[in-house]
């Protein structure tokens, strides 16, 4: 469902492992966008994202390396099966692929395979030799064509030498569109997290109504955050968002490679740059494990607005959801503002649902309430329950205003806030919550110290000293400096100076 980028020329970048495919894809965006690393297959779905090149508007597309000859079909790997069936559905897309190639490997066998696979297709292709450094001598490079491509261009990623004139051939037929095709409204960002093997990429593919991502029963199966655009049914609305599915989240000690690190650093990334996050737990669990605890104080830290998904729901059978529902309230005390939703990924159980639920909380991000509002709930909060008395003084909120959302986040001007008790903290916010229905979101408040204010009034007086026969009048100026008492409609006057 990636039809509003249809309109952009795509660019697929394809090759074997290792010769600098993702490398090829940061040094085209000028970022660091996907996970590049010296171990081969690291990159198994296909990563998307659009890139502005003088004006031109593109999507670039970075694939998982093609490792078998046509004729290996019996015997190979599940990895080099699913990443080939990925590859071939980004060329199907492509308007134009850049076939990669190692200067530092010369041409092999695999590559002249994939080549006269990529000529059946009767796409645009342009051939890249990548890990030329020394761009005066381009040693190497003549023996590569042999393919027979018109285009090729030497290039090196990781020193970005050649990429503007690569872009220049690959982007030459396409016209200008930057202004045409940019996106006025923002796209909501919904980030798919959980343990491994939660079921995210499934949810994902079922959300998107593709195999978008690969999945398989294996943990760790997706690595990098995948991007992608699809079109969100929000009640009558259709709402344009992009959905990142993430790499599973273990726990730090069981993280044992660099490629886990990076994986492990996007999905936080992800979540950190969200709008709504999907928490994905698995319902035969029945309530969270530690690692769901730690991922949930992740997302309540961040402050993002939240739907939990309790998934595999056709695996429990002989469990009420009630019960479900009763233990992940229990052992995730951190979401308890997020509503849970059970689901199937595989079957689609529950994902109108689902849909419902992101529209609801889409809804609750754009709620203002006003500073009179908020404080007739302030006041009726402490009506109904005073703040305990900590120390020797006691606490007070003289007024409160609504300064952003999401997350919605009130400033209360009070007393000190050394004074405020932690229970009563959280009393006021499930208070405030409960009256403006907040679904989804956690609270904020954030306890300002209100200084006291002071006035100053000069107040002068005449008085008359006699000077011989002549009367002269001299004024005296007096400083009153004036407290005003914010509990009180009383002025006390502090002290008069000469």
């Amino acid at each position: 469902m990636e039809e509003n980028r249809k309109s952009l020329p795509t660019l697929v970048i394809v090759g074997r492992p290792n010769v600098g495919k993702s490398s090829l894809f940061n040094a085209i965006l000028k970022r660091r966008h996907a996970i590049v690393h010296f171990d081969s297959g690291v990159t198994r779905d296909r990563v998307s994202t659009t890139g502005v090149y003088n004006g031109k508007r593109y999507q670039l597309v970075d694939t998982g390396g093609l490792a078998m000859y046509s004729g290996e079909k019996k015997g190979v790997g599940f990895w080099d099966t699913s990443i080939e069936k990925q590859v071939e559905t980004a060329i199907e897309e492509a308007d134009t692929i850049l076939f990669v190639t190692d200067v530092n490997d010369g041409l092999t066998p695999l590559d002249q395979e994939i080549a006269a696979r990529l000529r059946a297709t009767g796409r645009n292709i342009i051939l890249v030799v990548n890990k030329v450094d020394d761009f005066g001598r381009n040693e190497g490079v003549e023996e590569f064509h042999k393919l027979g491509f018109k285009k090729v261009y030497p290039v090196s990623s990781l020193h970005r030498k050649g990429i503007q004139n690569l872009l220049d051939g690959a982007l030459a037929e396409f016209a200008k569109n930057a202004s045409e095709t940019a996106e006025n409204e923002p796209r909501l960002r919904i980030a798919v997290v959980g343990r491994p093997n939660a079921g995210k990429s499934s949810l994902v593919n079922k959300m998107l109504g593709a195999e978008r991502v690969i999945v398989s029963d294996v943990a760790g199966t997706t690595r990098d955050s995948i991007d992608v655009d699809f079109t969100l049914p929000c009640g009558d609305e259709d709402v344009p968002a992009t959905l990142i599915d993430t790499a599973g989240l273990r726990r730090k000690s069981k993280v044992d490679s660099a490629v886990e690190r990076y994986s492990m650093m996007r999905a936080s990334e992800a979540v950190e740059k969200c709008d709504i996050v999907l928490f994905l737990v698995t319902s035969d669990q029945f309530g969270a494990t530690a690692q769901d605890k730690t991922i949930a104080k992740m997302i309540g830290d961040a402050g993002k607005p939240c739907i939990i998904v309790a998934n595999k729901w056709d695996t429990c059978s002989g469990l009420k959801q009630q019960d479900v529902l009763n233990e992940i309230r229990y052992t995730l005390p951190k979401l308890v503002y997020a509503p849970v939703v059970f689901t199937c990924a595989i079957s689609g159980y529950n994902v109108k649902l689902l849909y419902s639920a992101i529209a609801e909380v889409r809804a609750q991000m754009s709620i203002k309430v006003s500073t009179a509002m908020v404080n007739r709930i302030l006041e009726d909060a402490e009506n109904r329950y005073s703040a305990p008395i900590k120390g020797t003084k006691a606490f007070k909120i003289y007024y409160g205003t609504m300064i952003k959302n999401p997350p919605p986040t009130i400033a209360l001007f009070v007393n000190d806030p050394k004074l405020l008790a932690d229970n009563y903290k959280v009393y006021l916010e499930n208070y405030i919550r409960k009256a403006f229905g907040f679904t989804g979101m956690p609270i904020r408040l954030e306890f300002r110290a209100r200084e006291r204010r002071e006035l100053v009034f000069i107040e002068h007086k005449a008085t008359v000293k006699k000077q011989g026969k002549n009367r002269g009048v001299k004024l005296k100026a007096k400083k009153t400096t004036v407290y005003l008492r914010p509990d009180s409609k009383k002025r006390g006057v502090k002290k008069t100076e000469e």
